[in-house]
């Protein structure tokens, strides 16, 4: 499979990225190559398919949105990276299509393999997709959020969110991803002082690596 093409598109308000992802996605064919967007938003709180808005405890002046993607409710806010996957599953991947589970695995792994460069530990928990820290006092708070939208040709979007260095305050407004009393922390929490754009940029090619093996 080709490298996706690594697209930056800055600081932008949630609502434009969500459209522009389905406008892309209705807009590909079979020949057009697939994308990482990377990006980061001002506040908000983003809702899945089934999600229940009794577990948006008190949004205060954030927005809410309601998405087409998997999962519960999170939040996105600056100091985070977001990178949307909008990807072909149908496209051979060392000789047989990607399916669902492997697709999410390997974004998992990229998560795991962007925090051990900064000497982190991060881990899976089965059936509560996301990276959750490994070790040490804050063991068991979630880093990184999934969600995503596998249509029924195989493209996908929606993606990862990885907590760099944020106001951790309006995760608890909500019950993150569904979970209540859930701890979220940040890679500045675990002690790893590092750019957002640095930790983006390793989460890029983290991805790429994986998705193109």
């Amino acid at each position: 499979m080709p490298a996706p093409k690594i697209i930056q598109r800055g600081f932008e308000p949630y609502e434009a990225s969500y459209a522009a992802m389905r406008a892309f996605t209705d807009a590909r064919t079979a020949d057009t190559p697939d994308e990482l967007w990377l990006v980061s938003h001002p506040p908000v709180f983003t809702l899945g398919l089934g999600a229940d808005r009794a577990h948006v405890l008190n949004p205060h002046d954030v927005p809410v949105v309601q998405t087409d993607r998997g999962g519960e409710v999170t939040y996105h806010g600056p100091g985070q990276v977001v990178i949307y996957l909008l990807i072909d599953l149908r496209r051979e991947q060392q000789g047989a299509r990607l399916f669902a589970r492997e697709f999410v695995g390997k974004i998992e792994q990229a998560v795991i393999d962007t925090l051990a460069a900064y000497n982190l530990g991060g881990e899976r928990k089965p059936g509560a997709p996301g990276i959750y820290v490994a070790s040490g006092p804050l063991q068991g708070a979630k880093i990184a959020a999934l969600g995503l939208k596998i249509r029924g040709n195989g493209c996908t979007y929606h993606g990862v969110s990885l907590n760099v260095a944020m106001d951790l305050a309006p995760f608890g407004w909500i019950n993150p991803c569904g979970y209540e009393g859930l701890v979220t922390t940040d890679m500045q929490s675990l002690g790893a002082d590092v750019a957002v754009v640095d930790v983006q940029a390793m989460l890029a090619l983290q991805l790429t690596k994986l998705l193109t093996r």
